[in-house]
């Protein structure tokens, strides 16, 4: 989308400064950015400017003026002309460097950047400043993209027919040539492609008003004489020999053809800067005039250029920016005229574009149609250059996410759609025991190793073991032996069938030496508590087992999350499977279909690419009823010990305890966000209960663990819309509906890969085939705009 610049000069004089406001916004919103500022006072700029001038209409030009007297005795040399213009340059941009107008110079580069496409109007009611040369600003030749526009403080949009053919309708008014050739103007005219053009050659005025009257026209056209007389800032056009008239002589029939549908008019004539003011008046959506006597070679050469850029596709503004700096090449012989065409812009309007104004058909030729000319290289591209295209985007894609650079945008997309998920019921087979803040401080005078005392622990286990849950697993680290006051728990710790504790594996690589299990606890009733952790720290995966190293103090292979779930299946009649090659894991109830097949993540799979994936590992799916931490129903500790529990809440169930105080530092990062943005972390203990959980409902409950495609899978995936893209580009060749269809593909792939996730719980790549999709836009249509360019 291009830039909206609006510069407004409200009312002052030269001797007393000028108020500015600048407003920057995207095309065909509410601006965005509104500063204001100041130029200072410099009646030099009116006085240098007015020198120009005079030296200008002196030169011995052959031009289109009429009533135009020489003021000279002697006409002034080219060289004369040339050095006033280079004094009036530096003095134009001195002004506009003012320390009063910096804040509006410093805003302006701080929001625009040069590859911007810009519009940029200049709005004010001060004839004296738009005659002035804006053009010659030097931030504005730092934007190649960027034109300025004058334009009324008032306007409005009228509410005009607008009817597209065929072919474009003109009205070309070939006025008074005496002493200039107009015929090169109707002879440049009919080169245009797809026109139905109507020449009135030195028309009488009745002549003129019905033909404004009666057709509906798109462009008006004028080459020939005119003038604005200064007293009364009011143009002339001269139409024939001896007439002339204003533009309020023909007020009623241009505001009719207004409403009929003309949204431009050209006068390629003198001095036009009076025909713009009065036409403001009609608001017509945009107008080219020259602000001084134009010469007449200039003004064949600004008509040549325009149209050609125009009909080529350019934007309005472009076009005329190209054809202006085009003139440069004149200047040698006529000085200035780059600085001679301008539009006048009704803000209220969108800027033209030739393709608007007429109906493609598919008889036309090549060479008369931006749009046919765009279908004959689409169908030089063909299919197999599409599927080229689409093959390299997605190979270069595919390379660039094996490497990893991807990770942390997928593994961002992958959260949102875990969040995206719609709530689920806590799972009642879970108790989660919490040892709280409080509860380490109402244990200190026991004088605790850790978060649970040995008094505490046992008082718990025996209120706990009363109530006969299946299994109690203790997320709590103690590398200690039970007291000696205490050898009920010691026995209870080494006798017990359904008690689980927890150590942690060394690892040497991290500089992780390990945590020893409980002394009483034999080898089958442990479960380490390590957890796999990606690079930002958050937990997606679950770790099931791991090899630990021969001098680690924890020997278990399991960790407490599958000791937890397997106790509990074991006493529903289900054991733990291994396929054939002894990769995957086999779990589930004789009422399931099939058993759940728990396949490890390898190295590259999914957004993941280059991770650690040793031991057996699986996606984390969370289960979140609302939030993470509302896994199960949980009750501290104080609760318990104070007789607060309810035996139905612990009969045949899995009791985990751990700590949630946040001295014990046990809490982890999750996929889920806070009210505030934030990752939610949770306690290792909820964390623990998510394991267990997706266990128990994989195998219970049928309910399927996260997945991904294989790479060959993937793969196709992010071909089929990379070629998606490269077919919409080639084919829809107008920018509206180019921009609908990408916007309808982008969303059609975020909800699919949102349905892939929710309905089958496979995590299908989202970021590559976006980049895929917009990528192969970009690439086709940079490649139709150079083809297309070349054609003209």
């Amino acid at each position: 989308m291009g830039k909206l610049v609006i510069l407004k000069l409200a009312e002052g004089n030269f001797e007393q400064g000028f108020p500015v406001t600048l407003q920057i916004g995207d095309e065909n919103v509410r601006p965005s950015v509104e500063i204001t500022g100041a130029l200072p006072p410099n009646p030099e700029i009116l006085r240098d400017y007015y020198r120009w001038q005079s030296i200008y209409r002196n030169l011995r030009l052959p031009s289109r003026p009429i009533g135009l007297p020489k003021e000279l005795n002697q006409a002034p040399s080219l060289e004369d002309c040339q050095q006033v213009t280079e004094e009036f340059k530096v003095r134009f941009n001195t002004w506009l460097a003012a320390d009063s107008f910096r804040p509006i110079r410093e805003k302006w580069l701080e929001k625009l950047i040069p590859a911007d496409n810009i519009r940029v109007l200049l709005q004010t009611k001060d004839l004296r400043l738009q005659k002035l040369p804006w053009h010659l600003w030097d931030l504005l030749e730092r934007y190649p993209q960027a034109e300025i526009a004058l334009s009324a403080p008032a306007y409005e949009q009228v509410n005009r027919i607008t009817t597209t053919s065929d072919k474009i309708k003109i009205l070309a008014i070939l006025g008074n040539s005496q002493g200039i050739d107009t015929k090169a103007d109707q002879a440049v005219l009919n080169l245009l492609p797809n026109t139905d053009i109507t020449f009135l050659v030195e028309p009488q005025c009745q002549d003129l008003t019905d033909q404004l009257w009666e057709q509906d026209w798109q462009i008006l056209f004028f080459a020939g004489h005119s003038s604005t007389h200064q007293t009364n800032e009011i143009g002339k056009i001269y139409i024939n020999q001896t007439e002339s008239l204003t533009i309020s002589q023909l007020k009623y029939a241009l505001k009719k053809a207004v409403e009929r549908g003309l949204q431009l008019a050209i006068f390629n004539s003198c001095d036009g800067l009076g025909l713009a003011r009065e036409f403001a008046d009609l608001h017509i959506p945009e107008i080219i005039v020259m602000r001084e006597p134009v010469p007449d070679r200039v003004a064949q050469q600004f008509l040549k250029y325009f149209l050609s850029a125009f009909a080529r596709g350019n934007s309005l503004y472009l076009a005329v920016r190209e054809a202006r700096e085009r003139l440069q090449g004149l200047e040698n012989q006529f000085p200035c005229a780059t600085w001679l065409p301008v539009i006048c812009q009704n803000p209220a309007e969108m800027p033209l574009n030739w393709g608007e104004l007429f109906r493609d058909t598919p008889n036309l030729p090549t060479s008369l149609s931006k749009t046919t000319a765009v279908k004959r290289i689409t169908n030089r591209l063909g299919f197999s250059s599409l599927l080229l295209t689409s093959m390299v985007m997605t190979g270069i894609l595919t390379g660039v996410r094996y490497s990893g650079r991807m990770q942390p945008f997928e593994l961002g997309a992958f959260d949102q759609l875990l969040r995206l998920r719609p709530p689920e019921k806590p799972d009642s087979r879970l108790l989660i025991v919490t040892v709280t803040e409080e509860d380490v401080q109402a244990q200190k005078q026991e004088k605790p190793q850790g978060s649970l005392s040995d008094k505490s622990l046992a008082q718990l286990l025996e209120k706990l073991e009363t109530y006969q849950p299946q299994v109690i697993g203790l997320d709590i680290y103690r590398d200690y032996p039970v007291g000696k006051d205490y050898p009920a728990l010691a026995e209870r710790m080494r006798k017990s069938d359904r008690f689980v504790a927890v150590c942690q594996l060394s690892d040497s690589q991290a500089g992780k030496p390990g945590v020893k299990p409980p002394p009483e606890v034999s080898p089958e009733g442990l479960g380490f508590s390590d957890i796999a952790v990606d690079s930002d720290n958050v937990v997606r995966r679950h770790l099931l087992s791991l090899k630990p190293s021969p001098s680690s103090p924890c020997t278990t292979p399991y960790a407490l999350s599958v000791q937890l779930a397997l106790r509990y299946l074991y006493a529903k009649g289900i054991q733990l499977q291994f396929s054939p090659d002894g990769a995957s894991w086999q779990l589930g109830s004789k009422w399931l279909l099939s058993k759940r097949i728990f396949k490890p993540i390898e190295a590259h799979t999914g957004g993941y690419q280059g991770v650690d994936a040793s031991g057996h590992q699986i996606l984390l799916n969370y289960r979140s009823p609302g939030s993470p931490e509302a896994i199960a129903p949980h009750i501290t500790l104080g609760q318990v010990l104070t007789g607060k529990l309810n035996a139905n809440a612990v009969k045949d169930k899995i009791v985990i305890i751990g700590t949630t105080a946040e001295t014990f530092h046990d809490y982890w990062l999750t996929p889920y966000t806070t009210p505030q943005g934030k990752l939610q972390a949770i306690p290792g203990v909820f964390l623990q209960a998510q394991m267990v959980s997706q266990l128990l409902s994989a195998a219970l409950d049928g309910q399927p663990l996260l997945w991904t495609w294989p790479l060959w899978g993937e793969v196709i995936w992010i071909w089929g819309w990379s070629f998606l893209g490269g077919l919409l580009t080639a084919y829809l060749h107008r920018f509206t509906y180019l921009s609908l269809a990408a916007g309808i593909a982008f969303t059609s792939l975020y909800g699919s890969c949102f349905i892939f996730f929710i309905a089958y719980s496979c995590w299908v790549p989202l970021i590559p085939a976006m980049l895929a999709l917009g990528g192969n836009i970009l690439i086709v249509t940079t490649y139709l705009n150079i083809k297309f360019k070349n054609k003209f």
